[in-house]
């Protein structure tokens, strides 16, 4: 399991009941490294300023990691992590490797405030 302050999730069930509960999710999928930390810590860090964005994460070798690692739109990626963000239950956006926190506020503001 991730030794992060995000909610993690851990099974079909949550990851299903997470999209069904919540219009907008973003999901971080990776291990406790060098690249992922940074946006598990934004995310983390984020949490109050966009109240309408569900954060977790997920580890990239658990047991539910095949909803994510299998997706079509993550075939081409090479590094860690991968980050989901999920409007209305549908992704709509994934991106791969460490962010910044403007690459992720950016991506926020356009997919659940600017009309996404």
């Amino acid at each position: 399991m991730l030794q992060t302050g995000l909610e993690h999730v851990e099974s079909q069930e949550s990851f299903e009941s997470l999209l069904k509960e919540h219009e907008n999710v973003m999901l971080c999928c990776g291990r406790m490294g060098p690249m992922c930390l940074p946006v598990y810590d934004i995310m983390e860090n984020l949490r109050d300023e966009y109240p309408e964005v569900a954060f977790r994460d997920m580890d990239f070798d658990g047991p539910a990691s095949h909803l994510v690692r299998r997706l079509p739109e993550v075939r081409s990626f090479t590094g860690l992590p991968f980050t989901l963000y999920y409007k209305d239950g549908k992704l709509v956006e994934a991106t791969s490797s460490i962010q910044t926190r403007s690459q992720v506020t950016s991506n926020l503001d356009r997919l659940y405030r600017n009309g996404g």
